[in-house]
């Protein structure tokens, strides 16, 4: 009799653990984290921030351990890269979201203009990124000038009149419409410069406003200083980009790259007809860098 012999599939190697996670690692995630709620430290001048963010993008383990420590916080990770180094983003409901009424108060801002301080972060917005292939273009910059942001809301606030008048809406606008058809009346009637002998800004002036948006910005890492003329110029970072890619999209900024703006180099924009498109239409849900609540 031959001998029966039973055959089997040969066996696969046994499973690696998983490493156990150590509080060294846990104080590494943690420490990567708070470099990215540094938005001014850049990766490139921190060698340990440039050594976790190496880490981060190498070790699987490690990374899943800062996006849940992250996310703890009540942070949205927007993108871990040598450009932008962990760039985050603070939800809602998070302690480090900062909220209009906390900027409002930052600025000095009484109630009635808290409207302007969010149209004035608007314009900065749909100026510095007005086309979405400008928002898809990692290496693209944009540029901004307190003067020109002014003039930009100045012209758009011309364009809502016009279109205002040709509807017959001559009252104030019903609570459903869009936020910009009421911006017009507020914004045009304040003074660009204020009223002092020697012209400096004022605060409340419209200018004023601009300049305490784009220094708030400056402070947050979204955007740098780069020269005194028109009022300040300004050029875009990536933590910027990032931004204003994930929250672009509220009916108001919708609204307002309709008008049709076309910038150029020096920051000072113009507008044309808005072409008959989707192309301006970007991903949905933006507003600004902090919670309308």
């Amino acid at each position: 009799m031959s001998e029966h012999v039973e055959w089997s599939e040969p066996e696969g190697p046994a499973p690696t653990a998983t490493a156990a996670v150590t509080p060294a690692d846990a104080a590494d995630a943690a420490r990567l984290v708070s470099f990215g709620l540094q938005p001014k430290l850049q990766p490139a001048r921190d060698q340990e921030y440039a050594d976790l963010l190496r880490r981060y993008r190498e070790d699987p383990p490690f990374a899943r351990l800062a996006d849940a420590v992250a996310t703890g916080l009540g942070l949205i990770v927007l993108e871990v890269s040598p450009r932008a180094g962990m760039a985050v983003t603070a939800a809602e409901d998070s302690v480090f979201a900062v909220r209009m009424g906390d900027y409002a108060r930052r600025t000095s801002a009484d109630g009635g203009d808290r409207f302007l301080h969010g149209l004035a972060h608007l314009a900065v917005a749909a100026m510095a990124f007005p086309r979405p292939e400008d928002l898809a273009d990692d290496g693209y910059i944009g540029r901004v000038t307190v003067n020109g942001v002014d003039a930009f809301v100045r012209q758009a606030c011309r364009r809502l009149e016009e279109r205002a008048a040709e509807q017959g809406e001559n009252t104030d606008p019903a609570t459903d419409t869009p936020g910009l058809e009421a911006a017009w009346r507020i914004w045009v009637r304040r003074s660009a410069t204020g009223a002092t002998k020697d012209a400096r800004r004022l605060a409340g002036s419209t200018t004023g406003i601009v300049a305490k948006a784009v220094a708030f910005l400056t402070e947050s890492g979204f955007l740098q200083r780069t020269g005194d003329d028109n009022g300040g110029t300004y050029r875009t970072t990536a933590r910027y980009q990032l931004q204003v890619r994930d929250m672009a999209g509220s009916a108001a900024m919708a609204e307002l790259l309709e008008l049709g703006v076309v910038p150029v180099t020096d920051g000072t924009p113009t507008l044309l007809p808005a072409e008959e498109s989707d192309d301006l239409e970007l991903v949905a849900d933006a507003g600004l860098p902090f919670h309308s609540s």
